[in-house]
């Protein structure tokens, strides 16, 4: 396709100031008017009221209108995908090091962070698994795959595509989970050593929190003799580093069978049958409620999130402050607590603010060791502070 043949959407005057300082989103409220022949998940040209160009993008009906893609005339087409493609891959295996011997699963694709709004690709060995959250994204999903396959160095062989959970469901597009190159190897990836049982058919997201890998590896030197509860345990990931640690005890907590099944089996494929573990399928504030105080001086608390949208903020907080208080007024003194928040809608000070008030609600006295945040190949576009979402708190409870 010819550059100048894509449809245009034209803003209203003054409304391109967020796209000259390369915000990567259009709202629906800044546009005056648009082609008639755009459908929803085409690539369309974005230009301001007096007709210069600002850039290309992925159109959808909502709130956010346009997920750009480029802020030039750049062809939207497989050159287009393959090169930016294989630069999140130099990233990844270059500055970040983090295709390695000892770990093969991590974050390809972070939506805007790698400048493709709308697509997550996690790698787990010699699979991709591919999410679309635009129907543009969804559209080019083949492209995308076969893109993904032709990264030099990358070794990736087989794409799977999940994106029934992710996909606008008003835009009507049945997507089907399936493989669309290749298909099932191996479910077993690598991280930092240590082996994981990933679930990309049938588990949350894409299988594995890659996003906690540093987190994880951090709890690794805080766990030496101590005894740990790992509340929301999902697949085990932090349990499985408490132990590699040398802690005394872990037990993991998931209101899911499943999780706690994969947990289980997570941690027998690294320790064998004689790692000091046990997992309960229980809700989180029961457990907290019915445990006895000072079971545990070391605990993780990594619920899902819980806001997924501004109108969910103020219960979260709440959810949150209700949660580390109920940790901490069981804790004896001299205990460490990991507590985070994937609410993309929570900010720091937010959060910040429900784990202080849980403090003061306690009356503990607590010391912040570490603020956390998602890891490298989770990037956040500098032009797009949105992207971080994952909050974190390492404190020192007395």
């Amino acid at each position: 396709m010819d550059k100048k043949d894509y449809p245009v959407i034209t803003l209203r005057r003054g409304k391109e100031e967020s796209l000259m300082r390369f915000h990567p989103w259009v709202f629906s409220g800044a546009i005056e008017c648009m082609d008639n022949s755009i459908e929803e998940g085409d690539v369309v040209s974005v230009v301001s009221h007096d007709g210069r160009l600002l850039g290309t993008g992925h159109y959808q009906i909502g709130s956010i209108a346009v997920r750009m893609l480029s802020s030039g005339s750049e062809v939207i087409d497989s050159r287009f995908y393959h090169d930016r493609l294989a630069e999140a891959f130099r990233l990844r295996s270059g500055a970040l090091n983090l295709i390695r011997d000892d770990n093969d699963a991590y974050r390809l694709v972070h939506g805007e962070g790698d400048f493709l709004p709308g697509l997550i690709v996690d790698v787990y060995g010699h699979t991709a698994v591919l999410q679309a959250h635009s129907p543009g994204m969804h559209y080019a999903r083949n492209m995308i795959a076969t893109a993904l396959t032709e990264i030099e160095g990358a070794g990736i062989r087989n794409v799977y595509y999940k994106s029934e959970t992710t996909l606008p469901y008003k835009a009507s597009l049945d997507p089907q989970n399936d493989y669309i190159i290749g298909g099932y190897d191996t479910n077993i990836a690598m991280e930092n050593g240590l082996k994981f049982h990933v679930d990309w058919l049938k588990g949350q997201k894409t299988g594995f929190f890659v996003d906690q890998r540093d987190n994880r590896d951090l709890l690794r030197r805080y766990a030496g003799g101590r005894r740990v509860l790992n509340m929301f345990c999902y697949t085990g990931g932090f349990s499985v580093y408490a132990i590699k640690g040398g802690a005394n005890l872990v037990h993991s907590v998931d209101s899911s069978a499943k999780a706690v099944a994969l947990t289980e089996a997570n941690v027998e494929i690294n320790f064998g049958d004689a790692a000091p573990h046990k997992a309960f399928a229980e809700d989180a504030f029961k457990y907290l409620a019915d445990m006895q105080p000072d079971m545990y001086d070391l605990v993780i608390l990594d619920p899902p999130a819980f806001a997924k949208h501004r109108g969910a903020i103020k219960n979260a907080l709440r959810g949150y402050q209700r949660l580390n208080a109920k940790a901490m007024e069981k804790m004896p003194s001299g205990s460490v607590l990991f507590t985070f928040s994937c609410s993309q809608a929570i900010t720091k000070e937010q959060f910040r603010l429900a784990v202080f008030s849980a403090a003061a609600q306690t009356g503990r006295r607590v010391r912040i060791l570490h603020q956390l945040s998602q890891p490298a190949d989770h990037p956040v576009n500098i032009y797009h502070p949105e992207g971080e979402y994952l909050k974190g708190l390492i404190l020192y409870i007395e």
